[in-house]
C-alpha cells in the first residue's frame, strides 16, 4: 500500500473539510490499516467509533438467525458506514457485518468527536447527513432487488456493481461467494453463470470470472 501522511490522504478525500476539522481528525482518529477479510464490525457488536474509508474497500451485510449472509453494499474510499454511525450514537448494537474486502486504511472517530463535529463544522454535518441519504437508497436498492426481480437479474445487477466497484473486467469470485452474497444456493449460481457464458456475456475460468458484455 502506498504510504501517505493521514494529513494529506484526508485533505484529497474531503477536500470540503474545514482545515480546522481536517486537523483534528489526523489528530484524534485512530488510524488502522486492515487486511483482506478482516471482519471490522459483527452483527451484535456495539459500536464506539465511526468508520472512515481512506482506501481499499469495505464489504456490508446483514447476517440471519441461521448463520446466512445477505450483501448490502461496499463502502469505498471517502465513505462511512451510516449504521454504524447510528449505532454509535445510539449506544445500539450493530445489525449489521463489516468485512475488509481489500487491504484498506480506515479512520476511527470516537462517537463523542462525530457529535461534538455536528456542532461545530458544517462540512461535517453535511457530510453524516449526506451518508446517511446515500446509504439509505443502497438500501432501497437491496429491497428492490430482491422484492422486484429475478434471480438472473440480481446476478446481473450484482456482478456489475462488483465491477464498477473494482473498475475491472475480472472478478476473482467463487459461485459459493456469490451465492452467498445473493442468499443463493452455488448450484442456482453455477447455472445462471452459464446461461450468461452461452450468451457471450462472460466467460468463466477456474479461478475467476471474466465480464465481456454483460446486459447487452
Amino acid at each position: 500500500m502506498e504510504i501517505v501522511p493521514v494529513s494529506e490522504k484526508l485533505k484529497s478525500l474531503f477536500p470540503a473539510f474545514e482545515p480546522a476539522l481536517l486537523r483534528e481528525m489526523a489528530e484524534h482518529a485512530l488510524l488502522r490499516e486492515v487486511e483482506a477479510g478482516d471482519t471490522l464490525l459483527r452483527t451484535g457488536q456495539y459500536i464506539q467509533s465511526a468508520v472512515l474509508v481512506l482506501s481499499g474497500s469495505v464489504k456490508i451485510y446483514r447476517k440471519g438467525d441461521e448463520g446466512g449472509e445477505f450483501f448490502m453494499y461496499y463502502l469505498g474510499p471517502g465513505e462511512a458506514c451510516a449504521l454504524s454511525m447510528v449505532c454509535a450514537s445510539r449506544s445500539e448494537a450493530s445489525q449489521v457485518t463489516a468485512v475488509a474486502s481489500e487491504v484498506s486504511l480506515l479512520l476511527s472517530i470516537p462517537i463523542e468527536r462525530m457529535s461534538q463535529w455536528m456542532k461545530e463544522y458544517r462540512t461535517w454535518y453535511e457530510f453524516v447527513i449526506a451518508t446517511y441519504r446515500n446509504r439509505f437508497d443502497e438500501v432501497l436498492n437491496v429491497i428492490d432487488n430482491v422484492a422486484f426481480r429475478s434471480m438472473d437479474e440480481r446476478l446481473e445487477f450484482y456482478l456489475q456493481k462488483q465491477q464498477s466497484q473494482c473498475n475491472c473486467k475480472d472478478l476473482f469470485l467463487s459461485h459459493q461467494e456469490i451465492a452467498n452474497d445473493l442468499n443463493s444456493s452455488r448450484e442456482v449460481i453455477s447455472r445462471l453463470l452459464k446461461k450468461m457464458e452461452q450468451r457471450g456475456w462472460v466467460a468463466l475460468h477456474r479461478n475467476h470470472i471474466e465480464l465481456l458484455k454483460l446486459g447487452s
